[in-house]
């Protein structure tokens, strides 16, 4: 049973919500929050699975609130549910460790499909997806130094340089498919390569992984 609670400060958004996920035979809703400050609390009180958070939110806001869930180590993983084609915060709520988003007008079997993907570890965006929107909102990306070289970061020391090869094709949207076809090794082999640059890097799923890839340079906007 995967266990949610629903952050939103509409009342009738987190009825919608409810009603919906309880229709399912795998999934119950512990809670909801009206603000980030209480979904922070109530996570620590219920540990959910799964977070619905919503960004625009009185008080702490979604970002904020994701952030400080992901901080305490749980294993309750932020699903960010937003009106995307108007909120430039989805870009910061991936940033500060939501494993995915979704728009608010997404269909009930998109939503459904995207709770259990993120209770299962996955992340909801499709990689070319999340490329496209970190191109969109680069400009969040701190401004490197222009004198002297720009220090490694240190989540890549312990990679191989395949390793180090699989992050950045990541970075630059393959799917598992396309690495195995284009750099010519078996799917099963690129699975596991995948699994361990999550590992090494310390990432919680492909799209922080994205992210890491952006940070560390070795993706650059198209």
């Amino acid at each position: 049973m995967t266990t949610v609670l629903i952050a939103d400060d509409q009342p009738m958004q987190r009825f919608g919500f409810r009603i919906l996920l309880e229709s399912q035979d795998d999934m119950t809703v512990v809670g909801e929050a009206s603000n980030g400050a209480e979904a922070v609390r109530l996570v620590d009180g219920l540990r959910p699975d799964v977070v619905l958070m919503d960004i625009r939110m009185p008080g702490l806001d979604g970002i904020e609130a994701t952030r400080r869930i992901i901080a305490t180590g749980a294993r309750t993983r932020v699903l960010i549910v937003t009106t995307f084609d108007l909120d430039e915060y989805a870009y910061d709520g991936l940033r500060a460790g939501a494993s995915g988003f979704l728009v608010k007008d997404a269909q009930p079997e998109e939503l459904l499909a995207g709770v259990r993907a993120v209770a299962a570890g996955d992340a909801v965006v499709a990689p070319s997806l999340t490329r496209r929107l970190l191109d969109t909102y680069v400009h969040h990306l701190p401004v490197s130094p222009t004198h002297g070289p720009r220090p490694e970061d240190p989540r890549l020391a312990a990679l191989t340089d395949r390793e180090r090869e699989i992050l950045t094709v990541i970075g630059q949207g393959w799917t598992n498919t396309e690495i195995a076809t284009r750099l010519h090794l078996a799917e099963s082999t690129v699975k596991t390569h995948v699994g361990r640059v999550l590992a090494k890097t310390g990432a919680r799923d492909r799209v922080q992984a994205v992210i890491l890839a952006y940070d560390a340079q070795l993706v650059t906007p198209t």
